[in-house]
């Protein structure tokens, strides 16, 4: 049902969607010339490696010197588009096609990127080991989760990593409902960025 759900939905958003792919194109494009998508690896349900497309919000060049670095308050890689569509999840619409495609979900804990580290006491390390990943990795990643919508901005992957093991606790129809709401009511806000409550 979760996966019906799912394919439907993205291919709805796809279709009405379209005209606000070009607008994002066009911006992209005029501010620095630069590629219109930014392609990355994640990590997907049990491990499996996929191609996530997003549209690019970052400076061309924004890995080259921090490699593979989540986005900070104040970030100066992000550029003025990138601050618009990051904040109201414009960014994420190519994702409606891997979730199509079955790669990704509507709700779910975030898709990782391979190799990514967490800074924990000064120190590096792997996701992996991170307590709560290897539960986490057990569910198909989402474009949404328990951990976009509540949890607040800037906190350890530790502490997201809890919010995801909850949601793979509890997670229902119903539950998927209410945080797809919520997120898009986020959306309409332009408060995904907010370090303080979103919705």
């Amino acid at each position: 049902m979760k996966r019906t759900f799912d394919a439907a939905l993205a291919f709805a958003g796809l279709v009405v969607s379209l005209p606000l792919w070009a607008i994002v194109a066009a911006a992209i494009k005029i501010e620095d010339g630069g590629p219109v998508f930014f392609v990355q690896d994640r990590v997907g349900q049990d491990g499996r490696v996929f191609r996530a497309l997003k549209f690019r919000s970052m400076r061309v060049d924004a890995e080259r010197v921090t490699g593979p670095l989540q986005a900070r308050q104040g970030d100066n890689r992000i550029t003025r588009v990138g601050r618009v569509i990051r904040a109201t999840a414009m960014d994420e619409l190519p994702q409606l096609w891997n979730i199509f495609r079955g790669d990704m979900s509507f709700v779910g804990p975030r898709a990782l990127r391979p190799g990514e580290i967490e800074m924990e006491g000064g120190s590096p390390v792997p996701l992996e080991a991170v307590p709560g990943y290897a539960d986490r990795i057990l569910a198909r990643p989402g474009l949404t989760g328990v951990a976009q919508v509540y949890a607040p901005r800037d906190i350890s992957r530790r502490s997201k990593f809890r919010y995801d093991r909850l949601y793979i606790r509890r997670r229902s129809f119903a539950l998927d409902v209410r945080l797809i709401l919520l997120s898009f009511w986020i959306s309409f806000r332009g408060t995904w960025e907010s370090r303080g409550r979103k919705y």
